[in-house]
């Protein structure tokens, strides 16, 4: 708004609050001579009917100056910016329902719709950022899906000769089994995890012992930890907690599996368990690769993969840790972690008690 049009606008304030006061006092001498016909009535009587008398003339002028004022060059133009505004906003608005959220509407701060256009473009950008993410999420389970049902097929295909030693058939049907549960898991995970974004899945909440839950999982993981010949050493409190028994455990053996996984042979593992007054925490820490600050910020994204060669050689599919932190955050706790490269990583899971 150009300095013109601002001491026009203040101007026309300043005449519209003299024509209101003059109403006021208007409606005084009005029912002055109204109460020389009828008669005076009682002190607050009187004060209300020229209250309301003075209002009544009060909205009427308000109406013809509101006419008198959209006539003026700045009501014109206060007009005009309003009709500008509104059909940049339909055509926003048009454009966002066609799936395009490429737009952004000028805002000027001096505008009173400007708090609408911020809304608008606000709107285009958080939905152009989930359509984003849509995509890459299409992306990434295609190509989840993808890999081994090439060699779920590859190998069904080789399967078919009948020049193949006896040695060769089984190693072929060993990878068409890994495959085939590989795919299991993904199917799996990705209908827990949806199933957990929605809430639709109530938690079963019993009594049990944590320490005893976190044994088991890694007697679970001991081919794997003993295979690396890793230390493993676990101090576990004795605790209990009132929990979805089933939905933590994945909690445990994800992270758990991650630690021994990324741990090189001969390496160690410290997994520990403690509470405090008001927390029950869990750390699980390793010397392994470690994660650079660049992959820390995606590490809880479903699909992402620190190293993704080598994540996939050993069959890993990225929806581990985003389902484990959301099996956490239903439960009232958090999971956090620190990680420096080739130095390690610890992760650290706290829960209500």
């Amino acid at each position: 708004m150009n300095k013109p049009n601002r001491w026009h606008m203040s101007f026309n304030i300043m005449i519209f609050a003299l024509l209101y006061l003059g109403c006021i006092t208007l409606g005084y001498v009005l029912s002055s001579l109204l109460f020389q016909l009828t008669g005076t009535p009682g002190k607050l009587l009187s004060y209300l009917i020229a209250v309301i008398i003075g209002l009544l003339l009060s909205i009427s002028v308000a109406r013809l100056f509101t006419i008198v004022f959209s006539r003026t060059k700045y009501g014109q133009e206060h007009n005009l910016r309003r009709h500008q505004f509104l059909d940049m906003t339909l055509e926003a608005l048009n454009k966002i329902s066609r799936g395009d959220f490429n737009i952004s509407i000028a805002i000027n701060e001096n505008d009173p719709f400007s708090q609408v256009a911020e809304s608008v473009n606000k709107m285009a950008r958080e939905l152009s950022g989930m359509e984003v993410q849509r995509q890459d999420f299409i992306s990434n389970v295609s190509h989840e899906i993808q890999s081994p049902l090439t060699s779920i097929s590859g190998f069904a295909a080789l399967l078919k000769s009948d020049l193949l030693s006896s040695e060769q058939r089984l190693h072929y049907i060993e990878i068409i089994e890994t495959e085939s549960k590989r795919l299991s898991k993904l199917s799996d995970n990705l209908l827990k995890l949806s199933s957990l974004e929605s809430e639709n899945v109530p938690l079963v909440l019993r009594d049990f012992r944590l320490d005893k839950q976190l044994e088991h999982a890694i007697l679970i993981l001991e081919p794997q930890w003993i295979k690396k010949n890793i230390d493993l050493n676990a101090d576990l409190e004795k605790i209990s907690i009132s929990a979805d028994e089933d939905l933590l455990s994945q909690v445990w053996i994800n992270l758990i599996h991650n630690a021994v996984k990324f741990t090189p042979e001969n390496g160690s593992v410290k997994i520990r368990l403690f509470q405090n007054d008001s927390q029950i925490v869990c750390h699980i820490t390793d010397n392994g690769a470690g994660i650079s600050q660049e992959d820390q910020i995606h590490i809880f994204e479903r699909f992402f993969k620190v190293d993704k060669a080598r994540d996939r050689s050993l069959g890993g599919n990225g929806l581990g840790l985003s389902l484990s932190r959301k099996i956490v955050e239903i439960h009232g706790g958090q999971i956090n972690f620190e990680s420096e490269l080739n130095k390690g990583t610890k992760f650290i899971v706290t829960l209500p008690k």
